[in-house]
C-alpha cells in the first residue's frame, strides 16, 4: 500500500532527517520526498512530499509517529487536512487582553494561531492581522468564535470571503 503525504517542516537544519526516521523505524519504505525550500508559509516552514509504502499499519503508525513529533500534515493522498485563515480585528485589541483572544481561539480542538501581526496607533485603535491553522472542517467554528470575541470586546471583524 502507498500514500502520498504533504508535512510543513520548520526550515532548520536537521527536521527533514527527524521527518524521515519513522519511517523505515516503523516498517515503511520511502519510495520520494521533494522538499519544496523555496515555498516558505509565514511561519518559516516549507512543505515537504512523501510517498511512503508499506502494510496499512505500518503507515498508521508512522502517521501518528509524525503527529506525535509534531510534524503537521497538510494533506494526506491529496485530501487537504488543514485549512489557513486569515482575519483582521479592528479596535482597542490590547485593551482588550490580546492574551485572552488569541488564548480562546486556541482553545478551540484542532486550531492554532500561527502569526499575529498587529499595527499600534498609540491611544488610537490598533489593527490585527491574524493567520490561523484549522482542521479542515472547522472553519465555521472559528469564524463563530471570533465573532463571539470580537462582539464582547467590541472589535470589528473582518473575514476572509
Amino acid at each position: 500500500m502507498r500514500i502520498n503525504l504533504v508535512l510543513e517542516l520548520m526550515d532548520t537544519p536537521g527536521q527533514l532527517v527527524k521527518a524521515l526516521e519513522p519511517i523505515s523505524s516503523l516498517g515503511a519504505n520511502l519510495v520520494t520526498v521533494i522538499h519544496k525550500r523555496d515555498y516558505k508559509n509565514e511561519k518559516g516552514n516549507v512543505p515537504v512530499q512523501l510517498t511512503i509504502e508499506g502494510e496499512h499499519e505500518d503507515l498508521k503508525k508512522v502517521v501518528n509517529r509524525f503527529e506525535e513529533l509534531g510534524f503537521s500534515i497538510i494533506e494526506m493522498d491529496g485530501v487537504v487536512k488543514k485549512e489557513k485563515i486569515t482575519t483582521i480585528f479592528f479596535g482597542h485589541i490590547v485593551d482588550q487582553d490580546l492574551r485572552d483572544t488569541m488564548d480562546r481561539i486556541n482553545a478551540l480542538d484542532g486550531v492554532v494561531i500561527v502569526a499575529f501581526d498587529i499595527k499600534l496607533n498609540g491611544e488610537e485603535k490598533s489593527t490585527a492581522l491574524i493567520n490561523i491553522e484549522a482542521d479542515v472542517g472547522k472553519k465555521q467554528a472559528v469564524f463563530n468564535r471570533i465573532a463571539e470575541i470580537a462582539e464582547e470586546k467590541d472589535l470589528l471583524v473582518i473575514n476572509e470571503v
